[in-house]
C-alpha cells in the first residue's frame, strides 16, 4: 500500500500528453493551448482616443481658449487632415488621433457652440490617448500550454487568430462493474442497485476537458468484462469502477492483467478509495477505482483529474490545496490520509457528520474534500486544515 503522493508519482510516470490539433477560435474556449500564438498584428494599431471629446495640441488647452472644430473622427472611419493652432477635431472613443492632435479634452469640458469650442480646464495632464501598441505589438506572444479562458480566446481574436492548436480532448472509456447494477431508469431487481459512479465521473471528466463514454456494465465473470474491455480500444484512459477488491467476484485485475495490463500499484493509503490500481494496458492507460460511490468519485479529484491534465500538456501536480478554519473539533486521524466530504462558508470548514463512502446525498451537499494527512492528531476549533474543492 503507498501514499496518495507516491501514486500520483506513478500515475504522472504513466502519462503522456494526446495529440494536437486545429480548433475554430469559437469552441476553444476550455481546451489546452498546446502552442504558443504570435501576434500578427500591433494592438491598437495607431494612437486611439479613450474617451469622446476634442482633440487638439495640448500647449494651447488654457483655461477659456477657443478652437474651431474642422472635423469629426469616430472608431472605423479617421480624420484625414492635420489639426493646426486654434483647431480641434471632435472624436469619439477608439477613433485615430489625428495629426496634430497630443490630447482629448472630455467633452464634459467643453462648451460648444455651433463650431466654437471653449475649453472649461487647462488640464491636460491625462491625455486620453491611447497609444500604438499599449496593449500588444506585432510578434508578442501568448504561452503554452495554458487552459483557455474566455479572456484568452478575447486576446487570441485580437491577434488575429480565427484557430488555435489545442490538444485534443482525451478520450476516457468508463466501465461500471458487477451484477448487482443496473442503469438509471431501469427497474432494479432485489440486490441491485442504480450504477450512478459513471454519471457523476463523465460529468466531472468532461466539465474538465475530457470525452468520457459510458460502456456497458461489466458482469462480474471473464467473458463479460473481455467483452467490454475490448470495446474500450482507442481510449487514451480507462476507468473501471468496482470490482478492485480482494472479493471472490472482484475479478477485474485479474482479467485486466489477463489482457495485457501492466499494473503499476495496487491500494493507497486513503479513505476512502483504499482499492485503487493503475497501469499501461496497451496503448492505454487503465486505473480502477473503488466501487463505493463516494470512493469512486473522491479519487476522481484526487487522482483523475490531475492526470488529465497532465495529458493535456498542463503541469502534473496535486490537485490545489487551499486553507480554512475549523468550525468544530476533529478528532486524531488514523493511518491513512482521509479525504473528508465537508462545507466550506467565508472562510471556516466543518466537516459532515457522516462519512460513510456511500453516501451520496452527503457528497453533494459538500463543496469541499477535507484533508486529515495520516496520523494527524486532533484538531480543536480555529486551527487551520487545507482542503480541495469540489
Amino acid at each position: 500500500m503507498i501514499s496518495v503522493e507516491d501514486a500520483l508519482d506513478h500515475l504522472f510516470a504513466l502519462a503522456r500528453p494526446v495529440a494536437t490539433e486545429l480548433c475554430p477560435l469559437t469552441e476553444a474556449a476550455g481546451r489546452v493551448l498546446a502552442a504558443p500564438i504570435t501576434a500578427k498584428l500591433t494592438q491598437p494599431p495607431f494612437p486611439a482616443s479613450s474617451m469622446d471629446g476634442y482633440a487638439l495640441n495640448s500647449v494651447e488647452a488654457d483655461m477659456h481658449a477657443q478652437f474651431v472644430v474642422i472635423g469629426e473622427a469616430a472608431a472605423g472611419h479617421g480624420f484625414d487632415g492635420r489639426v493646426g493652432a486654434g483647431q480641434a477635431v471632435r472624436i469619439f472613443t477608439g477613433a485615430p488621433v489625428p495629426e496634430g492632435a497630443d490630447c482629448v479634452v472630455i467633452q464634459e469640458e467643453v462648451e460648444r457652440r455651433g463650431k466654437l469650442i471653449t475649453l472649461l480646464t487647462e488640464d491636460t495632464s491625462k491625455s486620453n490617448i491611447r497609444p500604438a501598441g499599449q496593449d500588444f505589438t506585432l510578434g508578442d506572444q501568448m504561452s503554452a500550454p495554458r487552459l483557455l479562458t474566455p479572456s484568452d480566446i478575447a486576446l487570441a481574436a485580437s491577434m488575429n487568430h480565427a484557430e488555435l492548436c489545442v490538444y485534443k480532448r482525451p478520450v476516457v472509456a468508463l466501465v461500471s462493474t458487477g451484477d448487482e447494477l443496473v442503469q438509471p431508469g431501469e427497474a432494479p431487481a432485489d440486490g441491485q442497485i442504480i450504477a450512478s459512479n459513471t454519471y457523476g465521473l463523465k460529468a466531472l471528466l468532461e466539465a474538465h476537458g475530457a470525452e468520457a463514454r459510458i460502456l456497458p456494465i461489466a458482469r462480474d465473470n471473464r467473458s463479460s468484462l473481455e467483452t467490454v474491455f475490448s470495446l474500450c480500444e482507442g481510449a487514451d484512459l480507462i476507468v473501471t469502477i468496482g470490482g478492485a477488491s480482494v472479493g471472490d467476484h472482484d475479478i477485474v485485475a485479474d482479467v485486466a492483467e489477463s489482457m495485457g495490463l501492466d499494473q503499476s500499484f495496487y491500494k493507497v493509503a486513503m479513505r476512502p478509495g483504499k482499492p485503487l490500481m493503475a497501469g499501461q494496458m496497451g496503448a492505454s492507460v487503465m486505473i480502477g477505482l473503488p466501487g463505493n460511490p463516494v470512493s469512486a468519485m473522491v479519487c476522481g479529484h484526487v487522482f483523475l483529474l490531475p492526470f488529465l491534465r497532465a495529458m493535456t500538456g498542463l503541469e502534473a501536480a496535486p490537485a490545489e490545496r487551499f486553507s480554512a478554519t475549523l468550525t468544530e473539533p476533529l478528532p486524531a486521524n488514523g493511518p491513512r490520509e482521509h479525504y473528508m466530504r465537508a462545507r466550506v462558508t467565508k472562510g471556516q470548514i466543518c466537516a459532515e457528520s457522516r462519512q460513510d463512502s456511500a453516501l451520496l446525498s452527503v457528497l453533494a451537499s459538500a463543496n469541499a474534500l477535507l484533508i486529515r494527512p495520516p496520523h494527524d492528531s486532533a484538531r480543536a476549533p480555529g486551527e487551520t486544515v487545507d482542503y480541495i474543492r469540489l
